[in-house]
């Protein structure tokens, strides 16, 4: 993890001066004492192989996301275009049946990309989530990113 926090410090700063790479490694070093030790977080490792067999499964959820975020954006605009704007806000408890914390985080993360729904808060398989109207809180039951999440 050290050599991709530093290759990212790289990247964002733009140039390789001797101090700035002196920082980066200094800077690396010590994100990486500090997300393992005192956030205790640890990252799986990730060998290429693992990485090919995941590829495909991740491509169809990003093309997913993608196409649901366009869909929903769709639906914002016809929403905010009418003359009378039909807007019931309401917040809907969802339990999950992923496994993992990862998938958890990552079905959190899409529902609040996705335009008139915001993930509230998520405790163990709970999912809290505020959705601008009852039909976009329909969707959720039944999700395809629960779906592509669980595959």
């Amino acid at each position: 993890m050290v050599i991709i926090y530093f290759i990212l410090w790289l990247i964002l700063n733009g140039r390789a001066d001797t101090e700035v790479v002196a920082a980066g490694i200094i800077i690396a070093f010590a994100l990486n004492y500090f997300m393992t030790r005192v956030a205790r977080i640890q990252f799986a490792v990730i060998t290429p192989f693992n990485l090919i067999k995941l590829l495909p499964g991740l491509l169809l959820y990003a093309a997913v996301l993608v196409r649901e975020i366009i869909k929903a954006n769709f639906a914002i605009i016809k929403l905010v275009l009418a003359h009378d704007i039909d807007v019931e806000p309401c917040i809907v408890r969802i339990k999950t049946k992923l496994k993992s914390r990862t998938a958890r985080v990552a079905f959190a993360n899409s529902i609040t990309l996705t335009p008139g729904t915001i993930s509230v808060n998520l405790s163990g398989n709970d999912l809290l989530v505020h959705a601008l109207n009852h039909d976009f809180a329909h969707g959720l039951y039944n999700s395809t990113f629960e779906r592509l999440l669980s595959e």
